[in-house]
């Protein structure tokens, strides 16, 4: 085997020219697509990082919002459980007054309905007693007289009941 020094030299003749040009119109290029790419994916995952961060950040703002809300709900519903109550506690006390009043009243009207009925009785019994008496008495004693009687009769009597 020998060596042809002169085809070694062709060949790397022909292998440094396709090198340079490949090198010149086909790899510079494409290096330079692909730092351009590179330096894009970089971009976006910086971006995509600070988008990220910006996302965390409105989420803890919201989730604070969100606590705000639900502290300021709670109040709302703890006041207006404070807010029936007492009024709960106010009617009970109204109608607890509306019965004493409506119980005096009623006991004030039977009092009264009473006293009435006793004048009433008292005059009834007088005039009977007084008809009795004098049918019984034939007409002996005048009338204005037993009425008088029978009135201090009626009285002794209601005083000592």
């Amino acid at each position: 085997m020998d060596i042809v020094w002169s085809s070694i030299w062709i060949t790397l003749l022909a292998f440094l020219i396709l090198y340079w040009l490949l090198s010149r119109y086909a790899i510079g290029p494409l290096m330079s697509v692909m730092e351009k790419r590179r330096e894009l994916v970089l971009s976006q995952l910086n971006e995509a990082s600070a988008t990220r961060e910006e996302a965390s950040a409105y989420v803890e703002q919201q989730k604070e919002a969100l606590q705000q809300a639900r502290k300021e709900a709670y109040d709302i519903i703890e006041q207006s459980r404070q807010t029936s109550g007492k009024q709960a506690d106010q009617m009970i006390a109204s109608a607890k007054e509306d019965a004493v009043r409506l119980k005096d009243e009623a006991l004030r009207d039977i009092e009264s309905e009473k006293n009435k009925a006793m004048a009433a009785l008292r005059g009834e019994v007088g005039r009977v007693s007084v008809q009795i008496a004098s049918k019984l008495i034939e007409r002996e004693i005048d009338e204005k007289s037993n009425e008088g009687l029978v009135d201090q009769y009626l009285k002794d009597v209601g005083t000592k009941s």
